[in-house]
């Protein structure tokens, strides 16, 4: 039976990944770094501040755990999809709002990294040297701040346009596209000196169920999955220099596994599909144990200290808990007790510590590259000059995405200037303070205070205003009389939302046209493209852009091509 000495501690603390709350080092993670040396650490848009706040933090975090004895220094990771955070465009789920801010996208802000555009969207560029070129930016951008691990790329193929929780955070939905995406933003990303992370294995996209909130079930057999959801993580194991890491989802495969365990517990799918059949040496990592699919037992989870040790048990380097002290603590405890009982294998975890060691050589450095001497003044000189740079990248990238679905030749808009321009956007359909701007409260024909337009799309009218600047910008809603449209009115521009799903909002767009007739009309994917999938009666009245996610950038480039005659240069990568 293994001896918890203080060396048996330490190596069980390289198979932890935790994350922490605020803008500044807390006495929590203090504790877990000193006390439960704790190998990794996630930051996520609750830590993000600006840059030269979240390198102040990281350097403090690895002065700590060289102080603490560590003999490597902290793997910091971050989701940094790049696109628009998961709460943006799932704005109606508020129970992932309280467990994942800023999910896909933790780094991105004005006053951080460059907001560039997530996957659907790169791949609607057509351009895998632009993806690489974006992730190769991204990658200087965390480096630079002292973070070392992006949980990126996202490998899903969106097999289910229902899909709530990948949809266009996914390359598409044909498996080779996907592949040759996710291999562009893994060179990219490795280029930058940061250790990339396909997720999720085996795949998550051929479903309609959330994993934060229950546990999927996809129920294709083998073979299925090698014709489909294998595909882009085969190519990326496979390759000439083999991805860095991978992170291993929470999903049931009955047809590959024999029964209902989630694929980031199981056996069969760490060690023997990935490691075993597809050859895979490098760090496994799970996907977050405080989604509901492990955590939560009304919905099958065997809860989160019990799954941090069954992951490790089933193959996996490295287990997430992303959020709670007393889960972190309970979580290291639990292991402590296995290791002791011999329900875990020591030697097992000491093989797999050699692959954590190695990802840390390879992308972390030693104690000199992470605690560097740099002023201030220097840092700031040298991150102004790179976001200049990084911000025209990002321009142009999103001038690519943009995607003209249907209707070209109606556009340029042509408004005269005694008309008006009505800008339709979506109400938000859960109030959620750390997505919407507080600033920017609307009120409905009575008076009284709605749901606010949200920060995108008041940035939109802002840009729209700029063309039209008798424009009028107008929150609609499910349960309010259709707007009246006057003689006055040059042009609507009319923006959905995951409209597949809130079907409202195209029974209020046709009731809409019905009152339009001779005005030209725009309508605007603001997220999923497939608002107005087998709507065909709808393209002799309309033009259809994508945008594929709700940025400010995004939206940019929509009003450009919409009014300013700059090409729509996208193309949809799934199928409507």
């Amino acid at each position: 039976m293994a001896s918890l000495s203080d060396t048996v501690k330490r190596e069980i603390g390289q198979h932890f990944v935790f994350g922490f709350h605020g803008h500044q080092v807390t006495d929590n993670i203090k504790t877990l770094i000193r006390d439960y040396h704790l190998g990794s650490v996630i930051l996520m848009k609750r830590n993000v501040q600006d840059a030269k706040q979240v390198r102040a933090i990281v350097q403090e975090l690895q002065k700590l755990a060289k102080e603490s004895g560590h003999d490597k220094p902290l793997l910091i990771g971050i989701d940094q999809e790049n696109g628009k955070s998961i709460e943006h465009f799932m704005p109606c789920i508020q129970r992932i709002h309280s467990l994942h801010p800023g999910l896909v996208s933790a780094f991105s802000s004005p006053t951080a990294g460059t907001q560039f555009p997530g996957a659907m969207a790169l791949a609607a560029t057509g351009d895998t040297e632009l993806a690489f070129n974006v992730s190769a930016a991204t990658a200087n951008e965390l480096k630079m701040v002292g973070i070392n691990w992006a949980y990126s790329p996202v490998a899903d193929v969106n097999s289910d346009s229902r899909n709530p929780v990948i949809g266009v955070r996914s390359f598409g939905d044909d498996p080779k596209d996907v592949a040759r995406y996710t291999a562009s933003v893994s060179q990219g990303l490795t280029s930058g000196g940061v250790a990339p992370s396909a997720k999720h294995f085996p795949g998550h996209g051929d479903t309609h169920v959330d994993s934060h909130l229950a546990l999927p079930i996809i129920t294709k057999s083998p073979s299925q999955l090698q014709a489909t959801e294998l595909v882009p993580f085969d190519a990326l194991v496979r390759g000439s220099v083999p991805i860095a890491s991978v992170m291993v989802g929470h999903m049931a495969l009955p047809g590959l596994t024999g029964d209902k365990t989630p694929a980031s517990l199981s056996h069969k799918v760490t060690k023997e599909l990935l490691r075993d059949q597809m050859g895979y040496d490098g760090v496994v990592v799970t996907d977050c144990l405080e989604m509901d699919a492990i955590a939560e037992p009304l919905h099958g989870g065997c809860g989160i200290e019990e799954g941090a040790l069954r992951s490790l048990a089933a193959g996996a380097d490295v287990a997430m808990v992303c959020h709670t002290f007393e889960r972190h603590v309970g979580s290291m405890k639990r292991v402590y007790t296995a290791v002791e009982g011999c329900e875990l294998s020591y030697e097992e975890l000491v093989k797999s510590g050699r692959r954590i060691a190695k990802l840390k050589d390879e992308f972390v450095g030693n104690w000199d590259d992470v605690l560097p001497t740099e002023t201030d003044e220097a840092f700031q000189s040298r991150w102004d000059q790179l976001k200049k740079v990084n911000s025209e990248l990002s321009t142009l990238a999103y001038q690519k995405s943009s995607s003209v679905v249907w209707g070209a030749e109606k556009l340029p808009l042509k408004v005269g200037t005694e008309k008006q321009v009505l800008l339709f956007t979506p109400a938000m359909e859960s109030l959620n303070k750390a997505v919407d701007d507080a600033e920017n409260l609307l009120r409905d024909r009575s008076g009284r205070l709605r749901n606010t337009a949200g920060a995108s799309y008041l940035a939109l009218a802002s840009e729209v205003q700029k063309r039209a600047p008798t424009a009028k910008h107008i929150v609609y809603s499910n349960d309010e009389e259709i707007e009246y449209i006057t003689n006055n009115v040059g042009a609507i521009v009319f923006v959905l939302r995951n409209a597949d799903r809130s079907v409202w909002q195209r029974d209020y767009l046709k009731t809409l046209l019905a009152r339009c007739d001779n005005i030209p009309v725009i309508l605007l994917a603001s997220c999923g493209p497939y608002d107005l999938a087998g709507e065909h009666d709808l393209r002799n009245k309309t033009a259809f852009v994508a945008s594929f996610e709700f940025t400010r950038e995004a939206f940019q480039a929509f009003v450009g091509v919409v009014f300013d005659g700059i090409e729509g240069q996208g193309r949809v990568p799934v199928a409507l």
